[in-house]
Formats: structure tokens, C-alpha cells, sequence
């Protein structure tokens, strides 16, 4: 005949001296504090992704310089970054259209200014808020910003056509 263990439930006591698992956030905040600083080996580490891992250490006020599609814009990349913080978003067409006005006027004033690389930002805002659009699946709100990037490169591919021809 085979004998059967039986099992006592456990207490109120028992259950409360049982450490939690960690969260990945709780993880990701030990290895920093350990002195991991890379954000793709602590993502590795976590099972998380860079994005959330660079989230994560912006939030808690470390400064990882860690910036992707997913990072917040409110937070500053560069010095040209505070003239996007807070102001884009595409929770509509309307909200994509207020967006790409922004994106527009900054874009013509770092122009007049001869700033390419504040230019370049303007575009990487622009092609950012595309793909968070598009990968929410907010297509007329992506196509918006499609435009005016497709605008801005056809501008930029016309006097490249007319110094190529000869005589021009």
C-alpha cells in the first residue's frame, strides 16, 4: 500500500517570510547600482528591452544617455530637444497636424539659421512620431508625418537633380 505525505498548509507567518521576486525594474536598478552601465547588458541581464531599461534609469534620475523610438522626448537628448518637449504627440489627425506645425516652424528657423544639425533633429522628431504612430496602429495619424518627411526630402533631392545636369 503506498503511503501518502501530507502536506500542512502554510500560515498567514509562512507566506509573509517568503522573499518576492524581484521585478525587472527592481533588477535593472541593482545592476546600475552595481555598476553595470551598459543599457544593451543590463537589458540582456533583465530579459527586457533597452528601451525600457533606459526608461527605467531615466526615471529614477540616472542618466544613462540612452535615447531610442521609445524613449521619452521630454526628455533632452540634445540642446535641441527642448523645442519638441511636450509638444508632439498623434492621439489624433489634429494632434499630428498641431505636431508636424511645431516640427515645421522649428525646422525653418534652424534653416534660416543655417543649423543643419537642428534640421536633422527636426527631421528625427518628425520620422520618430511616424513610427510610434504607425506601430499603434494610428495610419492616418502616421501618414501626417509620412508627408511632410516625404516634403522634406523631395526638397532636398531637387538641387542635388538640377547641379547634376549639365549646363545647370
Amino acid at each position: 500500500m503506498a503511503t501518502q505525505t501530507q502536506r500542512t498548509p502554510k500560515s498567514a507567518d509562512d507566506e509573509s517570510r517568503e522573499t518576492p521576486k524581484p521585478t525587472k525594474k527592481d533588477q535593472i536598478l541593482a545592476l546600475a547600482a552595481a555598476g553595470v552601465e551598459d543599457v544593451a547588458d543590463i537589458a540582456l541581464m533583465t530579459q527586457t528591452r533597452p528601451s525600457y531599461v533606459g526608461t527605467v534609469l531615466q526615471d529614477a534620475g540616472r542618466n544613462p544617455g540612452y535615447f531610442d523610438l521609445y524613449t521619452s522626448t521630454n526628455r533632452p537628448m540634445n540642446v535641441y530637444s527642448k523645442f519638441f518637449a511636450g509638444q508632439l504627440g498623434f492621439k489624433d489627425v489634429e494632434a499630428a497636424r498641431k505636431s508636424v506645425e511645431v516640427i515645421d516652424r522649428v525646422y525653418r528657423q534652424f534653416g534660416l539659421a543655417a543649423d543643419r544639425a537642428g534640421q536633422h533633429h527636426a527631421l528625427l522628431m518628425a520620422l520618430t512620431m511616424f513610427d510610434r504612430a504607425r506601430w499603434t496602429n494610428k495610419l492616418q495619424e502616421a501618414e501626417v508625418f509620412r508627408r511632410w518627411l516625404a516634403d522634406r526630402l523631395a526638397e532636398a533631392v531637387a538641387p542635388t537633380a538640377v547641379q547634376a545636369t549639365p549646363g545647370g
